[in-house]
């Protein structure tokens, strides 16, 4: 279990800037880093290349694939390797027979996979809006975008990076390494491999792989420097059969330690939400982590009031957005050392420093990277 706080202390939002209770650690010294959550999710749609440029124009400092592998052995962004809910692949007649049903790390799906189909056949698709109840807008580049390759996120970084004079990194998960693997269709190798051709090898690099298992980051810390970050759950286990409580106990922590460079956890663990649906009392999860030589990356920060605690939402429509930029500076306030966000410009809001206290908030300035 995640050890919780026990000093009494004001929650975080009951003022315009959160203070910093009593016990916790202090942010750390750099800005933390913006990991934008498949793109700019929040304007695009998710793991499209306009959905990574637009987020590297607002200020990310990385941007974020989920990869999945085509029948041929490529790597593809995608959410999930199940493909109706952001492609237009349900309307393509030819594709009509290649619908199925799999059991995929222990749930059962019906659709198309990914590994049912080429490259050069996922290219004909075109990605579409996953959440388009929630994001109307977003629905208008329907029908616009290719599904990206793992070569060409990594040709958007780098062709970024020269050209802002900021390092843009990726933040790729392995999605389902163990069910891949089983198929025959291994992620690592091919990631490694396209990583090497970027000359991404080290610690140095701007790169974080990042993955909800924990057997295949333990290999993957014996074939590379770059660093790895273990996902974590609210509840449950990994496919692998971790269980997401112990790995988040000191003890587990320091075990994480051994073959990762910090931890990806649900935002939950660290501020969970009250039984009236706002904000509580922080957990000791950040001072743990820092404790066993963790960086702290939780997820996902999104900006509409279907997402956001009760205090935070500006109204009761789902779909309108609500003080997002202030639920993460509750959270940077707890001493994370980066954050995953669907809109990338409401991190930056955050992490500007105030205007009176800084001649500039600009997350553009190459000396903030």
């Amino acid at each position: 279990m995640v050890r919780f706080i026990l000093a009494p202390m004001v929650l975080l939002l009951m003022a315009a800037a959160p203070l910093k209770p009593a016990g916790l650690p202090v942010a750390p010294p750099a800005p933390p880093i913006i990991i934008a959550h498949r793109g700019a999710s929040a304007e695009r749609p998710e793991h499209t290349l306009a959905a990574y440029e637009r987020a590297i124009e607002q200020g990310a400092d990385f941007i974020e694939p989920d990869l999945v592998a085509t029948k041929d052995h490529q790597l593809v962004a995608r959410h999930e390797n199940e493909i109706s809910g952001t492609t237009d692949i349900a309307s393509r007649p030819e594709f009509a027979a290649r619908k199925a049903t799999k059991t995929i790390d222990g749930e059962t799906f019906t659709g198309w996979f990914t590994e049912d189909f080429t490259l050069a056949e996922l290219k004909t698709l075109r990605a579409r809006e996953r959440l388009p109840q929630l994001r109307p807008g977003n629905t208008a580049f329907d029908g616009k975008f290719e599904i990206p390759t793992l070569a060409e996120i990594i040709a958007l970084a780098k062709s970024a990076t020269a050209r802002t004079g900021r390092a843009i990194g990726i933040y790729p998960e392995t999605k389902h390494p163990g069910y891949f693997r089983a198929l025959g269709l291994p992620l690592e190798p091919v990631l490694l491999a396209a990583l090497a051709q970027a000359g991404w090898t080290t610690a140095a690099a701007p790169v974080f792989i990042q993955s909800f298992e924990v057997d295949n980051l333990k290999a993957l810390k014996s074939l590379t420097g770059v660093r790895l970050i273990q996902l974590m759950g609210a509840a449950g286990k990994s496919a692998d059969g971790y269980d997401y409580a112990a790995l988040a106990a000191p003890a587990g922590l320091k075990n994480v330690s051994q073959y990762a460079a910090g931890i990806g956890p649900d935002k939950a663990m660290i501020i969970p939400r009250a039984a009236d649906g706002r904000l509580g009392t922080p957990t000791s999860l950040v001072a743990d982590a820092h404790a066993a030589g963790l960086q702290v990356h939780p997820y996902t920060f999104r900006p509409e009031n279907y997402f956001l605690p009760e205090c935070l939402k500006s109204g009761s429509d789902p779909r309108e957005p609500g003080d997002v930029d202030a639920e993460i500076r509750a959270y940077l306030a707890t001493g994370i050392d980066g954050l995953f966000s669907d809109s990338t410009a409401a991190a930056v809001r955050a992490l500007a420093p105030p205007a009176s206290t800084a001649p500039s908030a600009d997350r553009a300035n190459p000396a903030r990277n």
